[in-house]
């Protein structure tokens, strides 16, 4: 849960500038109207807000999926465990993270707008179902990488375990994940 949530905090502050050009640079407004270089942190409050919960959901049901399904080291079904426990995580973590990103994106392009603002009038002009606009299509594009990345990363884990005889450290889990993703 902490460590899901840690990670989560800090990739999405970390790459937020670079999110925010993408999304001005695809406003339907243009780039400069859309803010610009200016206001580059608009909308961190909704991530800030949201990426903590999001990645510890997604983690809490990888895990908890994982643990009812059969995994075992030597299992040939231990990849599509990783697969299923993964793709059951992201449509969870979507919950959470797309509300989260609806917010942030038209804070990105409205950046004279604060995130209470914008959340306050999609929910009074869309209600919730403002909210979760493009939920569907965000489950869709997160799952293929999840099929790949956690399986990959469960394997390398295994791998690096059963070359050195022992359970990887945390370092060691977080280099794999790098290479999965």
């Amino acid at each position: 849960l902490k460590a899901g949530g840690v990670a989560g905090v800090c990739v999405d502050l970390i790459l937020f500038p670079l999110d925010t050009i993408k999304t001005r640079l695809q406003s339907p407004q243009g780039f400069r109207k859309a803010g610009g270089f200016r206001g580059i942190y608009a909308g961190v409050p909704s991530t800030a807000i949201g990426s903590f919960p999001n990645a510890a959901a997604f983690f809490i049901t990888y895990e908890n999926v994982k643990s009812v399904l059969p995994h075992g080291s030597s299992s040939y079904l231990s990849p599509a465990t990783h697969m299923v426990a993964a793709s059951l995580g992201e449509v969870v973590a979507c919950l959470i993270r797309v509300p989260s990103e609806v917010v942030k994106q038209r804070a990105q392009v409205s950046p004279s707008s604060s995130t209470l603002r914008i959340l306050s009038h999609t929910l009074y002009h869309e209600g919730i179902q403002g909210l979760y606009r493009g939920y569907k299509s965000t489950v869709l594009r997160e799952i293929p990488f999840s099929l790949v990345q956690f399986p990959l990363w469960e394997s390398l884990k295994d791998l690096w375990s059963w070359k050195q005889g022992h359970v990887v450290d945390s370092w060691q889990s977080a280099v794999c994940g790098a290479f999965a993703g």
